[in-house]
């Protein structure tokens, strides 16, 4: 397959549904060969084939992103495969919602240690490859919610709020090496996470169906959704932009402005 990013190997973590599913057909659309990597066998191997049955090359990875040994094993498989490791994308994570004096620990502890430790941990499997290279793109998934806090949401974006700060430093170490790091914002797409948003945060005599559209009426001054497809393009845009680095992106219909 051709496209700007033929010749170009990347991974997507959470790359199995919602946006990270978008990444991938996104990153494989443009040329670039995928290694699909989620907790699921079936699920990851069912993105990897819809890429191959387009045209594309793409492989299923199963990991956890807690565990570094997963890690450093999909980079290798993604160097075993296609020669080298030039795009990472860190997609993979959970939400809670609840309020703060009802979040139990173990819950904050679950949702840090997927959304910034496993982010930590997958950048950190990625650099050595990278450095090889002298090649890198890295694209953490962040959210609107890593910019502003929300009712219910206090450990679902400080765990947001980390990304930002962790990628915006990182920028900076390996500003001189040929890798950049960026971080997207997505707002109010119709992803798993938000089915469980519209589900947890409906008013009496609402369906979830009613609370996902009171939601984007409410919050996003476009009065529409975003979709993975758009956050693909523009995971797209940082997979090619050599002087984009240390950034947060927002796409969000106009929902934040910082």
């Amino acid at each position: 397959m051709t496209g700007r990013l033929a010749g170009r190997a990347a991974y997507v973590t959470g790359g199995s549904r919602g946006i990270g599913r978008g990444i991938a057909l996104a990153l494989a659309g443009e040329g670039a060969a995928v290694v699909v990597a989620d907790t699921e066998a079936a699920s990851a191997e069912a993105v990897a084939a819809e890429i191959r049955e387009a045209g594309g090359r793409a492989e299923p990875c199963v990991i956890d992103v807690r565990n570094y040994g997963d890690l450093v094993g999909m980079v290798e498989q993604v160097e075993r495969q296609y020669g080298q490791l030039d795009i990472a994308v860190n997609c993979a994570g959970v939400i809670s919602v609840a309020s703060v004096e009802d979040v139990e620990e173990a819950e904050w502890d679950r949702v840090m240690d997927v959304n910034v430790k496993g982010v930590f941990l997958s950048c950190k499997a990625a650099i050595p490859a990278m450095r090889r290279n002298a090649f890198g793109r890295i694209i953490n998934i962040s959210s609107v919610s890593g910019k502003d806090g929300y009712p219910k949401l206090a450990a679902y974006s400080a765990s947001k709020y980390a990304v930002l700060g962790f990628t915006n430093s990182l920028a900076k170490e390996l500003a001189r090496d040929g890798i950049t790091v960026n971080a997207i914002c997505p707002g109010v797409v119709k992803t798993q996470m938000w089915d469980t948003l519209s589900e947890e945060l409906k008013e009496q005599g609402e369906t979830p169906e009613e609370s996902w559209l009171r939601h984007i009426l409410e919050f996003v001054p476009q009065g529409r959704p975003q979709t993975p497809e758009e956050v693909g393009g523009l995971a797209i845009y940082l997979a090619l932009a050599p002087s984009v680095t240390g950034q947060s992106i927002n796409i969000d219909g106009g929902l934040t402005s910082h």
